[in-house]
């Protein structure tokens, strides 16, 4: 398999992947707009963290925030994809900041609220797993178009 089919490959995988993490977030996005009670399982931990101050930056909900990132990642990993070289120099630091919110989420989670959502957690292993496929990603490529 030549390195330009592996990247397609990944590259695709991503963009499945991120469709995973888009409706987790907005699923989140639409219960934090309109105020509808969430199906946590039961679990108490869920509307404790999905109820408090750090779910929202300046108003916004941070579902919101998150289903916008998923999207971006969609539509920049479909169009490398199809061998556009710029779509992959805005992806991989969108995808570093994703990994960023979500190891400070994680943090606030365990030792702020004592609590997890499931959700927040589906979410952050999504973001893990697009990390670790733009790791995998293997470098330079001259059959990518400069476009």
């Amino acid at each position: 398999m030549t390195v330009s089919r592996f990247r397609t490959i990944l590259y695709t995988v991503a963009a499945i992947v991120s469709l995973a993490g888009l409706a987790d977030a907005a699923y989140l996005s639409v219960q934090a707009l309109t105020g509808e009670t969430l199906s946590c399982g039961g679990s108490p931990d869920c509307f404790r963290v999905l109820g408090s101050s750090y779910a929202k930056v300046g108003g916004v909900p941070v579902a919101l925030l998150g289903a916008l990132a998923y999207f971006t990642v969609f539509a920049f990993a479909t169009f490398a994809a199809f061998g556009y070289a710029r779509a992959r120099t805005f992806l991989i630091p969108i995808v570093g900041v994703m990994f960023l919110a979500t190891l400070w989420f994680l943090y606030v989670q365990a030792f702020v609220l004592h609590a997890y959502c499931r959700y927040c957690l589906f979410s952050a292993a999504i973001t893990f797993l697009l990390s670790g496929l733009m790791i995998a990603m293997p470098p330079g490529d001259t059959s990518v178009r400069k476009t």
